[in-house]
């Protein structure tokens, strides 16, 4: 019989203060090597792509690439460790669904996933229990978002002379393209453009880089996650990028959403002026990772049809603010001027 690891998490946001300076959390993240700009692996200041000028021979970073028989495709590869261990259904859906939502905002269908499995101690009894439950989590999302597992494969190793390793689950997603003339890229186009927010924000900080590096809390449980919600939030997305209501779009993700809008400012090196929601803590606000949430770019000429269309659908969203011509702005706090936040080449 497989048994479950019933560690509880002992973190509560309460345990961090409130009020706390947004500045010093900002500069201090910049310099995890998980949200740094400079890290060789995260070129956020890449050029927007340019579907016109893609060929079979394309070798785009932002896994976009055009086949022999000219059809569009999409492939991206993401990882997780977290939580394996003690909840390995939800940890596997929460990646798969981040991948899922990565490639929704490009306005790219998700076709087929492939996972690997790795670092599980075959002789651990909780070995069995993590595979089971990732095993599970797989099945259970692909067939949820309707895509295709092609490949699943478990490597069982440990080796104690290096001590524990964390186990992890990797995935590669393929998505196809069915439009180029409606794909949707994640940078700011225009200074004046809306900025909106899709989906529900809590009072979750778990499992963020700013809970981990900042405040060097790593006990903590999943954040917040709902597996029907996401896949409302993919048909959404289909819904607005064929309207044509939007100009960019941005899933919230590792720094949460301020981290987030710095990686759409930096290819054009245009700002944002954003407002927080009052009923949420700020720090969980701007850089909570709770699932769920994309951010989304809207031509000032289209906001009112954006508005009806997302009231017709009654699914939460939030007005953030509008696109600067370079200053970063936060409650009428400025935070100096997003080329300052870019290294220099």
């Amino acid at each position: 019989m497989i048994e479950q690891n019933n560690e509880t998490q002992e973190f509560a946001i309460d345990q961090l203060p409130e009020e706390q300076d947004i500045q010093d959390i900002v500069f201090n993240l910049m310099v995890d090597p998980n949200l740094a700009p400079i890290n060789y692996f995260n070129d956020f200041t890449e050029e927007a792509i340019d579907v016109s000028s893609m060929s079979n021979d394309e070798n785009d970073e932002t896994g976009i690439f055009c086949s022999e028989n000219g059809q569009m495709m999409a492939i991206s590869t993401h990882a997780l460790h977290h939580h394996l261990d003690a909840d390995p259904q939800q940890a596997t859906e929460i990646l798969i669904a981040r991948a899922v939502r990565k490639m929704i905002c490009f306005g790219a269908i998700p076709e087929a996933i492939s996972s690997f499995l790795y670092h599980i101690n075959i002789g651990d009894p909780n070995g069995q229990f993590i595979a089971a439950g990732a095993k599970k989590g797989l099945e259970n999302a692909c067939k949820k978002f309707g895509i295709k597992l092609t490949d699943r494969k478990i490597r069982f190793d440990y080796f104690s002379a290096h001590g524990p390793v964390y186990p992890t689950i990797i995935i590669s997603i393929m998505a196809s393209i069915p439009d180029k003339d409606k794909l949707v890229t994640h940078s700011f186009k225009n200074k004046g453009n809306n900025l909106f927010m899709i989906g529900k924000s809590y009072d979750d900080v778990n499992s963020s880089e700013y809970l981990e590096f900042y405040h060097e809390i790593s006990d903590s449980s999943l954040p917040a996650f709902d597996l029907d919600t996401e896949v409302k939030l993919h048909d959404i997305m289909k819904m607005l990028i064929e309207a044509g209501y939007i100009t960019s779009a941005n899933p919230v993700s590792k720094g949460g959403l301020f981290f987030t809008l710095l990686r759409a400012g930096m290819p054009s090196e245009l700002g944002f002026d954003i407002t927080t929601d009052a009923e949420v803590r700020r720090d969980a606000f701007l850089f909570g990772e709770a699932m769920g949430r994309i951010v989304v770019g809207v031509d000032p000429k289209k906001v009112d049809e954006f508005v009806d269309f997302m009231c017709s659908l009654k699914v939460p969203f939030f007005a953030l603010g509008h696109v600067t011509k370079g200053e970063i702005r936060i409650d009428d706090e400025s935070f100096g001027y997003i080329d300052k936040m870019i290294p220099a080449n």
